[in-house]
């Protein structure tokens, strides 16, 4: 405003000849010369406020948060994981939804983890589908009438506790019961809740000891959590392929003649015998179809069969297009770290992680008997991670290798429950340069020596660090582990695969890169079930393939 005052100012002043010209005051008010400034710049005035209030008023809100948003993106996340030291309100990218993945309408401040995630990733290099997204949001509504204590659950679970069912229940329900090590239970609720997605049933999660502590609610307004006075729950231990209530018990003993049955225990575990495998058959799905209520045990991700049913063929495709997505995106929609395992994975990132130029995950699992750390597992990491180059050889000769320009940096990120390996290749690291000149941080959160899966804060670190590895750029996991699965899945990203050493000798070559990101269906049923006959179930589609780990396993790929 002063700048547009002294500008008229100056305009006056050029006239006549450079004199400030003035006419005589008079008491009655202003000269007419002066006023007349005034008037035009009140105008001018107007105009650029008009004009900015129109542009504003034009401007999708979206687009003034994305302007914001992609300064944001300019510079290291500063954000801190606790409900105590995390800035509730710090901005966040504007893919904060994962292009439509999640929703709106929860409240942040109780899982920061929720929309804070994309801070410390880099974008979605896969779009969910139109139709995956449409699917969830359908779901999110059927959830939210049928949930936990809505009028529907209430007359279900009378029906249960009668042990009859009286007709035909608009709710129908997958109850998934907490089994296993972290990893897996991860993997089978995310293949619980595809075949809930699949059959129009309602997911409810059984707590088992730290559900609760690991991952925050994922559906809007009513819990996924089973409540506590679920007429079952007594039973959850005892439920085994021998079970009255067992699909394939039944089948095998010809007692399904009572087609009101309230509910029908699944299993689906490892040891799963060849009547229990029928669930992976259009006709025995039909007749699954008319139970409101099924209760699952399970330590497999079974999604590859789900995409042998033909009954589920056109649904899948339309849901997931690009078929290596499967558990990438359910994955991220579905677990959401508490805050406390937030605080865990943001303070290590930033203390460890963040300024380094480039971040590699190596996870190690061993299954050799004995106390490690094993030599022919410290050789095969070095040959895989040395022949890939994902880190650079040392130099023995010299002491200071000279390089032109900025050193580039590398993190790598070691979880494994034994600190053998880490700390030897953190000394050759430290003892010797690198033939590149790139400096070398080798970092590894926790060693708890052996798996302690009944421990609550061993739990907490385990989902941690699968959380972290997720976060970098290139990853190295080891066969059979479904703890690396989980950290490739959710970070979208095509491990190396270290080989099972055979024989206490590292294999040659020493590790694989995977056809895809899926995780690995380790007990896969080798069934046709049109033909009644034995079948390699790897071979059926193109799809569908061997695990690079697990010869008999089966995985999703892309052609």
């Amino acid at each position: 405003m002063r700048r547009l005052n002294r500008n008229f100012d100056d305009q006056l002043r050029d006239q006549g000849n450079g004199a400030v010209s003035r006419a005589p005051e008079t008491k009655c008010g202003l000269n007419p010369m002066k006023s007349m400034g005034i008037l035009v710049a009140c105008l001018m005035l107007l105009s650029v406020v008009f004009s900015v209030s129109v542009i504003l008023e034009d401007l999708p809100s979206e687009s003034i948060w994305s302007g914001a948003e992609a300064r944001v993106l300019q510079v290291k996340p500063q954000l801190q994981g606790s409900e105590d030291d995390s800035p509730h309100d710090a901005k966040v990218p504007g893919d904060k939804l994962l292009g439509g993945l999640l929703t709106n309408g929860f409240d942040e401040r109780s899982c920061l983890s929720r929309y804070q995630s994309v801070l410390y990733r880099k974008a979605l290099t896969h779009n969910p589908s139109p139709y995956l997204i449409s699917r969830l949001r359908s779901y999110e509504a059927l959830h939210k009438r049928c949930g936990p204590h809505t009028e529907p659950y209430n007359k279900t679970i009378d029906q249960l506790a009668s042990g009859k069912q009286t007709g035909r229940s608009d709710c129908n329900y997958v109850v998934w019961i907490s089994f296993s090590g972290l990893g897996n239970r991860i993997l089978t609720l995310a293949s619980a809740f595809l075949y809930s997605l699949l059959t129009n049933r309602v997911l409810l999660v059984d707590r088992g000891v730290d559900i609760t502590d690991l991952f925050c609610e994922p559906f809007p307004d009513v819990s996924w959590l089973l409540p506590t006075d679920f007429p079952l729950t007594s039973q959850f231990s005892h439920l085994d392929q021998k079970s009255v209530h067992s699909y394939g018990n039944m089948l095998k003993n010809n007692s399904l003649a009572d087609s009101a049955l309230p509910f029908v225990y699944l299993h689906l575990v490892h040891d799963y015998g060849d009547h229990d495998k029928l669930f992976f058959c259009d006709q025995d799905q039909s007749f699954l179809d008319r139970v409101p209520w099924l209760v699952m045990k399970t330590d497999n991700y079974f999604v590859p069969s789900l995409f042998l049913i033909p009954s589920f063929e056109e649904e899948l495709r339309n849901l997931f297009p690009e078929k290596q997505t499967v558990f990438h995106f359910l994955g991220r929609y579905l677990f959401h770290p508490t805050n406390q395992v937030w605080g865990l994975v943001t303070r290590y990132y930033q203390a460890y992680l963040a300024k380094a130029d480039e971040k590699i995950g190596i996870q190690i699992r061993v299954f050799d008997t004995g106390v490690g750390p094993f030599q022919h597992v410290l050789d095969q990491i070095l040959a895989c991670t040395l022949n890939e180059n994902l880190l650079p050889k040392i130099n023995r000769q010299e002491h200071i290798i000279g390089t032109a320009g900025k050193q580039k940096s590398k993190a790598v990120l070691m979880t494994s429950l034994s600190s053998g390996y880490f700390e030897r290749i953190r000394d050759m690291y430290w003892e010797y340069p690198t033939m590149t000149g790139d400096i070398i941080g080798i970092y590894q959160p926790s060693h708890e020596e052996y798996q302690q899966t009944e421990k609550q804060m061993h739990t907490v670190k385990a989902w941690a660090e699968m959380y972290l590895l997720s976060m970098t750029d290139k990853l190295v996991t080891s066969s059979w582990s479904t703890f690396g699965y989980v950290a490739q899945g959710l970070g979208g990203l095509k491990p190396w695969i270290l080989y099972k050493p055979e024989n206490s000798t590292a294999p040659d070559p020493p590790c694989q890169r995977a056809m895809s990101m899926e995780p690995c269906f380790h007990a896969p049923p080798f069934f046709d079930c049109k033909k009644k006959i034995g079948v390699d179930t790897g071979v059926l589609v193109p799809h569908v393939r061997h695990c690079e780990d697990m010869s008999w396993g089966l995985k999703l790929v892309d052609q």
